[in-house]
């Protein structure tokens, strides 16, 4: 699986503005963003399908990003694991 190139982050698009507006995280370069100095979140594409991995304590955890409804999903996760 490969990180997502510039046609996937297109595709992505409204979902990364969604993640812009948290002001806790930091985009260092289109798609990849920072919680302080720490990589927090990027994005995957396998075939048509999409993935967020974001860092959930030391480790990262895979998000399918596909859908309207995963894109909920995900978001929810996001801030919940911000709210930590």
């Amino acid at each position: 699986m490969k990180h997502a190139g510039p046609d996937a982050l297109d595709r992505l698009e409204p979902l990364l503005g969604e993640v812009r507006k948290i002001a806790a995280l930091k985009e260092r370069s289109r798609g990849v963003f920072y919680r302080s100095a720490r990589a927090f979140l990027h994005f995957h594409e396998h075939g048509d399908a999409f993935f967020a991995d974001m860092r959930v304590g030391n480790d990262f955890q895979r998000f399918e990003t596909t859908t309207a409804a995963q894109r909920v999903a995900f978001l929810s996760a996001l801030k919940r694991a911000l709210a930590q």
